[in-house]
């Protein structure tokens, strides 16, 4: 398939949407800050979305604390804060949709079934007739080729029937997959710039499908390089990476500015963080972020 064009937009609407499994970290920040000033720096919107639809997985009192780290590092956003969890409806809908249009499927195969496949799903449940009690829902995927331009990353390209296969919209114990809900709500909020780390980029292909049947909006997308600890594991909830301290706004708002290839001034040192935002606005040039998916921690002190 042709690479995808980007629409021309005359607003920018941004969003950082968090996963409340855990608390923000340095490689939040750096997604949070680089959406954030690719939005204000060209009076766009700011979004916050918190992620909020798998509940065995978030960790109590997260969401409070995401929020509050927000505040003291000083970002401000526009309007409410959507919580994914109030969207359950639109998500049952769009899979009854798909269901009825043939796009989708009940899958009964279990981990265990699948674990001597460990390439794209084999589709064993493709063409199988299921009911949906006690089944995952999985979306066909066309065999073809989906690509875009990604503003930092380049050309990405993937093919879905050979590297990615039917995916799961709908799991088996009724909870939505993230790739659903994310397109509905980059939709429904009228996002028009995704920025993002680059673990999300062999997702982009799927959204892209998702938003073509469905007659969504594509968005331009951004991916920043993910910041990579000693032992090769990415900085993350799962990984000791240790959570934002108000009291380190801004030597570390300084610091993530520095890995996203900007400039800030040495006396910019013992400002406040709104001081901090207000030059890193003025000053953003997304064209310096560097053109790579990985980042050595040891290398930003």
């Amino acid at each position: 398939m042709p690479l995808s064009s980007s629409p021309q937009t005359a607003h920018y609407v941004g969003r950082f949407a968090p996963t409340p499994s855990g608390y923000l970290h340095f490689g939040s920040l750096l997604a949070a800050l680089a959406s954030y000033l690719d939005a204000r720096s060209v009076g766009g919107r700011w979004l916050l979305r918190m992620e909020d639809i798998d509940p065995p997985r978030e960790m109590p009192g997260a969401q409070q604390a995401i929020v509050e780290t927000l505040q003291s590092y000083g970002f401000e956003w526009d309007g409410e804060m959507l919580r994914q969890s109030q969207r359950h409806a639109v998500y049952r809908d769009t899979v009854e949709h798909l269901l009825e249009k043939g796009l989708a499927y009940a899958c009964t195969c279990s981990r265990k079934q699948l674990e001597d496949y460990p390439g794209p799903y084999p589709g064993f449940c493709r063409n199988a007739g299921h009911g949906l009690e006690d089944a995952a829902i999985r979306l066909r995927v066309p065999d073809r080729e989906y690509g875009f331009v990604d503003r930092v990353q380049g050309e990405f390209r993937q093919h879905l029937g050979r590297e990615v296969g039917d995916f799961v919209i709908r799991r088996r114990d009724g909870l939505i997959a993230y790739q659903l809900a994310v397109v509905l709500d980059d939709a429904w909020q009228g996002v028009t710039d995704v920025v993002r780390g680059a673990d999300l980029l062999d997702s982009t292909p799927r959204q892209l499908y998702l938003q073509e049947i469905l007659g969504l909006p594509q968005p331009r997308y951004l991916h920043l390089p993910l910041i990579i600890q000693p032992d090769g594991h990415k900085l993350g909830k799962r990984y000791r990476s240790p959570p934002l301290q108000a009291e380190e706004a801004s030597p570390l708002l300084l610091r993530a500015l520095r890995a996203l290839g900007q400039q800030p001034p040495t006396e910019l040192a013992g400002a406040l963080p709104a001081e901090i935002l207000g030059w890193a606005i003025g000053n953003w040039d997304a064209g310096r972020i560097p053109r790579t998916r990985t980042l050595a921690e040891a290398q930003l002190r």
